[in-house]
């Protein structure tokens, strides 16, 4: 790595931390040239296949911002979606994979949108797992019911 300050390319590694969300890794630098210091930030780059085959890189913030279109007018939080979008990228990353289809993505997004808001889970559930017709729309309303009550008897 060349050094920021002088360019020179003698370079050395003096520490090297984890992120606090375990996601990238920090390291601190050191110009043997100049004596300048800094820091770096390494991520495992992840890329998302897109229906049309376009390849580019993986976002939070576009994860956000389809939820959020599920999520308009009800009680969601700008964190609830930032926890959501954080802990979907951890999913995904623990796969090991480097690229990911985007309709993976929607499917990974479901189980943590259920646990924030059932409106919003079935309004993105109604693009990500292609409801046809009213039908579809009843029987995820009846598994939910479902699973709700469930829910209720045993607590």
């Amino acid at each position: 790595m060349n050094c920021p300050f002088c360019r020179a390319s003698d370079t050395r590694v003096v520490d090297t931390r984890a992120t606090d969300d375990g996601l990238a890794i920090r390291r601190r630098r050191e110009c043997n040239e100049c004596n300048g210091r800094w820091s770096t930030t390494e991520t495992a780059s992840l890329s998302v296949i897109k229906r049309n085959g376009v390849i580019e890189p993986f976002s939070r913030e576009k994860i956000v911002a389809g939820v959020r279109k599920a999520c308009q007018g009800r009680p969601v939080t700008d964190a609830d979606l930032a926890g959501l979008a954080q802990r979907v990228e951890e999913t995904i990353r623990a796969t090991g994979a480097s690229q990911i289809d985007a309709n993976d993505i929607g499917l990974s997004i479901l189980p943590e949108l259920r646990t924030i808001d059932l409106v919003a889970y079935l309004r993105f559930a109604s693009v990500y797992q292609a409801f046809e017709s009213l039908d579809d729309f009843e029987k995820a309303i009846v598994t939910l019911r479902a699973e709700e009550r469930a829910k209720e008897s045993t607590s």
